[in-house]
């Protein structure tokens, strides 16, 4: 069986996720020209009834979380670092 070319073509799909009127009422994505693109429509209402408003714009990262070095050793670490200690009292009701 042949791969499909997807290129130049695309497909939306309803957003479940939508929280407000600024979020697409439909996501999904577009090849154009070899590249795959994010695509948003909105439903909107003009003089000749409803009507797609589309935006094509690249997929955004997602941010990854800071990796943390804790291969260092205690001797690696800085004296200057503050700290602040507090004095907690318990007390226990029995």
């Amino acid at each position: 069986m042949a791969d499909y070319d997807n290129t130049n073509r695309g497909a939306l799909f309803k957003n479940d996720k939508k929280e407000s009127d600024k979020h697409p009422d439909y996501t999904g994505k577009i090849n154009f020209g070899g590249k795959d693109m994010r695509l948003a429509a909105w439903i909107k209402e003009g003089q000749n009834g409803k009507f797609m408003s589309l935006t094509v714009s690249e997929f955004q990262q997602k941010e990854q979380p800071k990796q943390t070095n804790r291969s260092g050793s205690l001797a690696d670490m800085s004296d200057d670092i503050p700290f602040i200690q507090h004095n907690r009292t318990r007390a226990f009701i029995g």
